[in-house]
C-alpha cells in the first residue's frame, strides 16, 4: 500500500505504511444489518414499555414516597440500559464496569444519605 492513494483521500494522503484505510474494509453483508436494525428496535420497544409502564403510574398511582421510589427505579432501569447497550459498556471488560459502576454506587448512597439526614428534623421522608 505504499505509495498507494485512497480515492477518498486524494493528495493528502501521504501515508508510506502498510496502513489500510478502515473505509475499504467495512462492508457488512445485508443480514448483520437486519440484525443491527431488529436488535436497536427491540431495545427502543422495551424502552417504550417501560416509559409507558411510568406514564400510568403517574395516573395510577396517587402522590407520595411509593410512587416517587417507583419513578425513581424505572428511570435506574432505563439508564442503566441506555448506558449499557447503546454506550457500549455491557461489551468493556469487567474492570473497566467496575471502575464506572463502584464510584457510581458511592454517589448514589451520598445522595440518599443527604436525602435521609437533610429531612430528618421535619419528619422525614418515610412518614
Amino acid at each position: 500500500m505504499a505509495g498507494a492513494h485512497h480515492p477518498s483521500h486524494g493528495d493528502f494522503d501521504n501515508d508510506q505504511s502498510e496502513y489500510t484505510h478502515p473505509d475499504i474494509h467495512t462492508a457488512h453483508d445485508e443480514e448483520h444489518g437486519r440484525a443491527v436494525r431488529k436488535k436497536i428496535w427491540q431495545i427502543f420497544w422495551l424502552l417504550f414499555a417501560i416509559t409507558a409502564v411510568e406514564f400510568i403510574i403517574a395516573f395510577v398511582i396517587g402522590r407520595g414516597t411509593f410512587r416517587n421510589m417507583l419513578f425513581i427505579g424505572l428511570t435506574l432501569v432505563k439508564a442503566g440500559y441506555i448506558v449499557a447497550v447503546f454506550m457500549h459498556l455491557k461489551d468493556e471488560v469487567r474492570s473497566l464496569i467496575m471502575t464506572i459502576l463502584i464510584p457510581l454506587t458511592f454517589v448514589l448512597w451520598l445522595i440518599l444519605a443527604l436525602l435521609l439526614e437533610g429531612a430528618f428534623y421535619n419528619g422525614g421522608w418515610f412518614r
